[in-house]
């Protein structure tokens, strides 16, 4: 089998089945180990898969310009927002992610919603500014411009002195084994500081995160509280992810 042929048929496993292990794979193709590892350590670097111990599993798709990436999903990403939002009650102290669900979400808080709003992120803080009884504090920081939001030494050192009632945290990654996962290290440090300094963690998730994974892990399933999906996706993947110990709510 050629090269090209051998990566297809990885790709059309993964599509299937939502995971490829490298010892099941090479065993299948009458192969040796090394030669499947050969092709995922390719694949991955194709940004094709992501590899995990054993095998692989799906990248996330949430690698596009933040411009292009509100325009991805855009239905599934209002919905989330609107369900986001509706979890935020008055007088509450929210940390909000950046990321387009996000951006989704503060567009859905009610106009007289009196509360307290900590982000990292310029574009949230924007949204909110015809919100007059939200009292927004931004974190400041180095720009990741790829999220659009704060970033570093600064902006860990002021989420460290504060602590919050919610946390809703943007993700490119849900999967029950790897967790909630990210693309940069940076990024997942911020992330995992908020969800420390917040009572509850509750995700947004749109479809395609969902059984994919990114290399930077920022906590376990388990140590959120909520992940707000999408309801049209496979009941099995949904039953997996609430196997550990997570709420998924879908509507």
């Amino acid at each position: 089998m050629l090269t090209s042929q051998r990566k297809a048929h990885i790709l059309g496993t993964l599509r299937r089945e939502g995971r490829v292990v490298a010892k099941e794979m090479a065993a299948s193709l009458e192969l040796s180990e090394d030669t499947i590892r050969r092709d995922l350590r390719e694949l991955a670097a194709a940004g094709e898969l992501q590899r995990v111990h054993g095998g692989a599993l799906p990248a996330s798709p949430a690698i596009a310009t933040f411009t292009k990436r509100l325009g991805i999903n855009s239905n599934g990403k209002v919905e989330i927002g609107r369900i986001a939002a509706s979890m935020v009650r008055p007088n509450a102290i929210v940390m909000i992610d950046g990321g387009t669900t996000a951006i989704q979400m503060v567009r859905h808080l009610p106009k007289n919603l009196k509360a307290t709003v900590i982000t990292h992120s310029p574009s949230v803080a924007v949204e909110l500014l015809e919100h007059s009884e939200i009292e927004v504090i931004l974190i400041g920081g180095r720009l990741y411009k790829h999220s659009v939001v704060n970033v570093g030494a600064t902006a860990l050192a002021a989420i460290e002195q504060m602590r919050a009632d919610i946390f809703f945290m943007g993700v490119t990654g849900v999967h029950a084994e790897t967790g909630l996962t990210t693309g940069d290290f940076e990024e997942a440090a911020i992330k995992r500081a908020f969800s420390n300094a917040a009572a509850e963690t509750i995700v947004l998730a749109s479809a395609e995160k969902i059984g994919a994974a990114s290399p930077f892990q920022i906590i376990p399933l388990r140590a959120a509280s909520i992940v707000i999906t999408e309801p049209h996706l496979d009941p099995a993947v949904l039953r997996s992810l609430e196997s550990s110990g997570v709420t998924v709510v879908t509507r």
